[in-house]
């Protein structure tokens, strides 16, 4: 009882020291994703079935993901069971498989035949997604990140990596034993989320209602370009990749031409998501630790009062 009551006396000191009634957060999250390695994105025929994904994708993250290679798989009764190596350690997964399909090697390639002969494999990626669950040791460790828009949305960030001169420096530098170098490519909501927080005990009341529509105007008058820009400013500055350089000191900031907006309209935050359940590893980088999912926070002004989104 004792702790509620300071928790509450808390809350209330802060929500009294308040700049205004109502702040706003813009929020931004992922929508959709492909991952591929770094040597198929010249691919063209691989990479036909995944363009109406990777059309939508504007943001990209290149990183070292671990090296998975499958060493030996077996039938018995029970269905197959394979057993994966990844960094000097081994893994087994079981699958069931359905009455009639034998496991079959050629040119060391494995397979599952039925009854009139055709061929079927696992999912590459829900084969690593379940791997990721169930060892915690598929990390991908984020290196740099980036964007690609264009005009109106004309370029993805394939086009991008495509002709990409960090990309083939990480890659000339040379790959860590045991890893790969891939890349996630990410599409972004089309629409932001506004979070607004009502504040009754603040010091300044919003009395004409103006600070409610300025966070409406912004809600539905941020571009797609600027909403691209501002998610991946907001990364970078997460992550802190090893080869970026923007926005991993001066994000965010007032001398921002991308924040312009936000701050006219004087928004306290911003707000970044990763959260995608299917994703075959989790992200890190060298400051971050590895997490399944990725909220990224920001305040856009440094006083205490008006820090209502993060402080509570």
């Amino acid at each position: 009882m004792k702790d509620q009551e300071e928790k509450r006396a808390r809350l209330q000191k802060i929500l009294e020291e308040g700049m205004f009634d109502v702040e706003h957060a813009l929020g931004m999250y992922a929508l959709g994703y492909c991952t591929l390695l770094a040597e198929s994105i010249y691919d063209k025929s691989a990479l036909a079935p995944l363009m109406p994904v990777i059309e939508s994708c504007h943001i990209y993250l290149i990183g070292y993901v671990p090296r998975i290679t499958l060493e030996i798989a077996r039938q018995d009764g029970d269905g197959i069971h394979l057993t994966y190596s990844v960094l000097g350690n081994e893994h087994t997964l079981a699958y069931p498989v359905p009455e009639g399909y034998v496991l079959k090697e050629e040119e060391d390639r494995y397979c599952l035949e039925d009854s009139a002969g055709e061929a079927y494999w696992l999912n590459p990626d829900e084969v690593q997604q379940r791997l990721s669950r169930e060892t915690g040791g598929i990390d991908f460790n984020v290196k740099y990140i980036g964007q690609a828009y264009g005009h109106d949305g004309s370029r993805n960030a394939l086009d991008r990596l495509l002709k990409h001169e960090t990309l083939q420096r990480i890659s000339l530098l040379g790959i860590p034993d045991g890893y790969r170098l891939a890349v996630l490519l990410l599409s972004i909501q089309p629409s932001n989320q506004l979070y607004t927080v009502f504040n009754p005990f603040a010091k300044n009341k919003d009395e004409d209602g103006e600070r409610v529509k300025s966070g409406l105007d912004k809600l539905y008058n941020t571009s797609e370009a600027e909403r691209t820009t501002l998610y991946e400013a907001s990364l970078i500055r997460y992550f802190y990749p090893e080869y970026n350089k923007e926005f991993k000191d001066s994000f965010p900031s007032t001398n921002l031409k991308v924040l312009k907006d936000c701050y006219s309209k004087d928004f306290s935050a911003l707000v970044a998501e990763i959260c995608i359940d299917e994703l075959p590893f989790r992200l890190r980088s060298e400051t971050v630790e590895p997490r399944n999912y990725h909220i990224i926070r920001h305040d856009l002004h440094e006083t205490a009062d008006r820090r209502m989104f993060f402080g509570l």
